[in-house]
């Protein structure tokens, strides 16, 4: 049993496999019946961690609905950091929302959107890198790892060109907190159809809008939650600047998706090869940069 400080002993532990993160995660329930997550990952990370565990604490604060955190501290003789949080009631919402009408997706993301914006309320800390600076870096790392992957997807030269042509637009960008993978995946629709925000183990600080990036998968499963984020962050239809923007930041990922889907295999290399073709069908006009997935109305009929 693991050696948890301050916590009751667990009644039921089992493991949880979904997602991408190195942390060991499990569904718990204590002696006293508390329904809990508990993520543990190692040492190393503590800091990072510790960074994630604090923010929640200020979210919280916030009224946001979000794992509410719960215990933190080394485990495992000190080889090991866990983090302790309450359990978010309901479905995962990629596979709930398409069963709901369009009304109440849009709805559901409208409230993704406000959730959002609360969260990128956290200011970034003072000395943070200039985000033109760091992005561009970030941007020119990404294009080597991908050149020299030697797997392209169509039109690639499509994508690398308006990057090149979009950069200028990182310059005087605001930074914030961020969740870091922001979409449907870490989302949790409640019996009550509310909604939940779980999986800030990517949590960072940066341009606020690019936290949209991860929207072509929230797109994929229901265009009108990806609307309903949009609009519900702007409290209306967002300036025209902010999709030219998003669209840089989906592409500068597309870049980077292949060379990081190599090592799980050909299958996930095929999948977002696959991905890259369906967002390049969003962007039809690279003039009016606004996703086919947007719909230009407020609200979607049922």
């Amino acid at each position: 049993m693991l050696d948890l400080n301050n916590h009751p002993a667990f009644q039921t532990m089992k493991p949880i496999h979904k997602g991408w993160s190195s942390d060991k995660k499990y569904y718990v329930e204590t002696r006293t019946n508390e329904k809990l997550l508990l993520r543990i990952a190692d040492r190393k990370e503590y800091d990072q961690k510790q960074i994630e565990f604090n923010t929640m604490k200020e979210l919280i604060n916030e009224g946001l609905p979000i794992s509410q955190p719960v215990d933190f501290g080394l485990c495992d003789e000190g080889r090991s950091v866990y983090s302790l949080f309450t359990w978010c009631e309901g479905e995962d919402a990629e596979t709930e929302l398409p069963k709901l009408p369009q009304a109440k997706q849009y709805e559901l993301g409208v409230m993704a959107g406000r959730i959002l914006k609360k969260i990128h309320s956290i200011p970034a800390p003072h000395d943070q890198e200039n985000w033109s600076t760091h992005f561009n870096r970030k941007i020119d790392k990404k294009m080597k790892s991908y050149l020299e992957c030697g797997i392209p997807f169509e039109e690639d030269d499509k994508v690398m060109s308006f990057i090149e042509d979009h950069r200028h637009l990182l310059e005087g960008r605001p930074q914030s907190f961020q969740h870091g993978d922001y979409h449907t995946g870490n989302m949790i629709i409640s019996p009550e159809e509310s909604l939940s925000i779980i999986d800030f183990n990517r949590c960072d600080y940066g341009d606020p809008w690019e936290e949209f990036n991860r929207i072509v998968f929230s797109a994929a499963v229901s265009p009108h939650f990806a609307t309903g984020q949009v609009n519900g962050y702007f409290d209306g239809k967002p300036p025209k600047e902010f999709f030219s923007l998003l669209t840089l930041y989906i592409y500068s990922n597309m870049i980077s998706s292949i060379p990081w889907a190599i090592p799980f295999g050909e299958k996930q290399v095929a999948f977002m090869k696959s991905q890259a073709k369906e967002v390049l069908g969003w962007f039809d006009d690279p003039s009016h940069p606004v996703p086919a997935w947007y719909q230009e109305r407020n609200s979607p009929s049922n």
